[in-house]
C-alpha cells in the first residue's frame, strides 16, 4: 500500500486501500495503551478495554472486551449478566493469565536448564 502526502497534509490512502477491521465497525481514532507480557496483555482504548491471554506460538488465546461498545450489533440479543458473574468472569481471566505466565515461564526454564546439559 502507497501512503502520499497532499499538499503538506495529513497522508491519504488510495480509495483501492483494504484496512482490516471487524465487520460492520467503525474505525475509531484514539490512542490506546497496551501492558503485559507475551501471551497475556490489557489494552486500554476509546473502546473500552480488553484483555487477552494465550498460548504463544500456538493460536490460541481467550479475549473479553468491556467498556464503550458501538457499531451494527447481529440479531443475536445476550442477557446482561450482573456484577457478580462478571467478577468471577474477570478472576477466571486473570487466573487463566497467571497459567499462561507461570506455565510459559516453566517451558523457558526447562529449555535453558536442559540446553545447559
Amino acid at each position: 500500500m502507497i501512503v502520499r502526502e497532499c499538499d503538506g497534509q495529513l497522508p491519504i490512502l488510495p480509495p483501492d486501500a483494504n484496512l482490516p477491521r471487524p465487520l460492520g465497525q467503525s474505525l475509531e481514532v484514539g490512542p490506546s495503551l497496551t501492558v503485559g507480557v507475551r501471551g497475556a496483555h490489557l489494552t486500554m482504548g476509546p473502546r473500552g478495554v480488553r484483555r487477552t491471554v494465550g498460548v504463544p506460538g500456538t493460536g490460541i488465546y481467550y479475549t473479553s472486551h468491556s467498556g464503550y461498545q458501538s457499531g451494527v450489533h447481529s440479531a443475536h440479543v445476550e442477557t446482561p449478566i450482573g456484577p457478580e458473574q462478571q467478577q468471577r468472569a474477570d478472576n477466571v481471566g486473570g487466573l487463566l493469565a497467571l497459567v499462561v505466565i507461570v506455565g510459559t515461564a516453566l517451558i523457558i526454564g526447562m529449555a535453558i536448564g536442559s540446553a545447559n546439559h
